[in-house]
């Protein structure tokens, strides 16, 4: 049996998972047997956590939270070069969890032990990004689900603060029309390897490895975790309220046919706008805003999901 960490994030899901966790873990450790938990104290603690388990032998990783916690788990393996010596497993207890819908992880926890217990490891991509944090100083990250930017980096920032009672689909959804009432597009000239192919305002651009962000809107509809492609979807719209009406194509991954809807696939994009201008996040985190230069990685990761 795997030697097993359980990174718990009990400030997931609103802090949500604080109380949820005293429920679960029994039912976890019945169904991973012998297995250490480690709860993240703060703001890049499953970063540090991660990588110090797999230096001391850890081989499996379940990470209890949502897409920011798994995104700083992989960050910790990834910058660390410690990916290929432990497998990620998902628990989804976040807001949003798109990167588990994508794996097709259930959120139920029982339905998602059941995956940890019978589900086979793979090899999925997952992406570098390099941006400007908010005080103006160069940072990088790595993401597994997504990055973005424009009115998305704001609507992240709403999600977070605002009201999470009702579950991450409808937080994230009043934080999307929240953010349209308000958001006017900014200019972004913004290259797919190395190839212009857009400079001008830009209500969002979504560089994709899993199908969906934002609580279940199917941003990439296409995109999958392991063909080695970044789906690049480019909303070109300069006024925000004029999306609200299509808000329904996106959770229904139809909207690829609107006319102010651009898609492609590539390994690295560079966008480039004034300082500050264009808020960027990473798997459903506000970290800063453009310049940025997002890079796919292929095969970086192992990753637990359901059997097919």
């Amino acid at each position: 049996m795997l030697r097993t960490l359980v990174i718990v994030n009990p400030h997931s899901g609103g802090g949500a998972t604080r109380r949820r966790w005293r429920a679960l873990e029994p039912r976890v450790r019945e169904a991973l047997g012998a297995a250490d938990v480690e709860q993240t104290s703060g703001a890049r603690d499953a970063e540090r956590l991660a990588r110090e388990a797999v230096r001391a032998g850890v081989e499996r990783l379940v990470v209890a939270g949502g897409d920011g916690t798994l995104a700083e788990v992989a960050t910790g393996l990834l910058r660390a070069q410690l990916a290929d010596y432990a497998e990620l497993a998902v628990l989804p207890m976040g807001t949003g969890c798109d990167f588990a819908r994508t794996l097709g992880v259930p959120r139920d926890p029982d339905a998602a032990l059941a995956v940890l217990r019978t589900g086979k490891a793979r090899r999925i991509d997952a992406g570098h990004a390099r941006y400007v944090r908010s005080d103006g100083e160069p940072a990088d990250s790595y993401f597994l689900n997504a990055a973005s930017f424009g009115v998305s980096g704001r609507v992240v920032d709403l999600a977070h603060r605002g009201p999470r009672r009702l579950g991450g689909t409808f937080a994230f959804a009043l934080a999307t029309v929240r953010a349209l009432l308000r958001y006017q597009s900014a200019r972004v000239a913004l290259r797919v390897d190395g190839e212009l192919v857009f400079d001008q305002p830009v209500a969002l651009v979504t560089a994709a490895n899993g199908r969906q962000f934002g609580g279940g809107m199917q941003i990439a509809p296409n995109a999958r975790l392991d063909d080695g492609w970044l789906d690049v979807v480019i909303v070109s719209t300069a006024n925000g309220l004029q999306l609200i009406p299509k808000l329904p194509k996106l959770y229904r991954g139809t909207h690829l046919a609107d006319p102010v809807v651009r898609a492609q696939r590539g390994r690295r994009i560079e966008a480039d706008a004034a300082p500050g201008a264009v808020p960027l996040e990473l798997d459903g985190e506000p970290v800063g805003a453009l310049p940025a230069q997002i890079e796919l990685l292929p095969g970086a990761l192992s990753v637990v999901g359901p059997t097919a």
